[in-house]
């Protein structure tokens, strides 16, 4: 499964249900469809959550519709870092014996609409981001990365914004997110 969900720029920034639509469906969406979908994953499953280099400390009342953004990329880079923190959330609960569960950053600025529209630039080829994301979900590179974030500006597991290492915090998103589920 790979959960490659994106808006930053949107003309209705407050879902039906009052949420901001970055949150909902970078973060909430994936969330709940990996959830759905993990009995028929198995445990030789893998789920590819793709994030961003954009990442921002999460505001728990923007994720809870509690506060409304007037920055895009504010809230966008902060649905990415959620999206991060419930993948070690996940990984952590599915423990050794679970499918595999990643956060990938597919490449800053790549030709997506996405960034035409919000940045104004032409970007990077989109195959950079497409070979990382087939190499997460098949290779044996990836295959005991449970919980890690691969970062392809960097070509290499890395470290991401350090609230998605703190576990108070990761246990806060968690809240939050569970809260809004049905």
């Amino acid at each position: 499964l790979i959960n490659n969900a994106g808006v930053l720029k949107t003309t209705d920034t407050v879902t039906r249900d009052g949420l901001d639509a970055r949150f909902a469906v970078n973060t909430i969406a994936p969330y709940l469809l990996t959830k759905q979908l993990l009995p028929l994953l198995g445990t030789s499953g893998r789920v590819v959550n793709v994030s961003s280099a954009a990442q921002a400390p999460v505001d728990l009342d923007g994720l809870m519709g509690r506060k409304k953004y007037a920055d895009a990329m504010s809230a966008y880079a902060q649905s990415k870092l959620a999206i991060i923190m419930w993948t070690r959330a996940l990984a952590a609960q599915l423990g050794e014996n679970g499918l595999v569960i990643v956060a990938v950053n597919p490449g800053s600025l790549l030709a997506s609409k996405m960034v035409q529209q919000g940045f104004g630039v032409a970007g990077s080829d989109l195959n950079i981001g497409a070979k990382i994301l087939v190499r997460a979900g098949l290779s044996d590179e990836f295959s005991h990365a449970s919980g890690k974030y691969f970062d392809n500006d960097a070509g290499r597991f890395s470290d991401p914004h350090p609230d998605a290492l703190s576990s108070d915090k990761i246990e806060n998103v968690m809240q939050a997110i569970e809260q809004l589920l049905p």
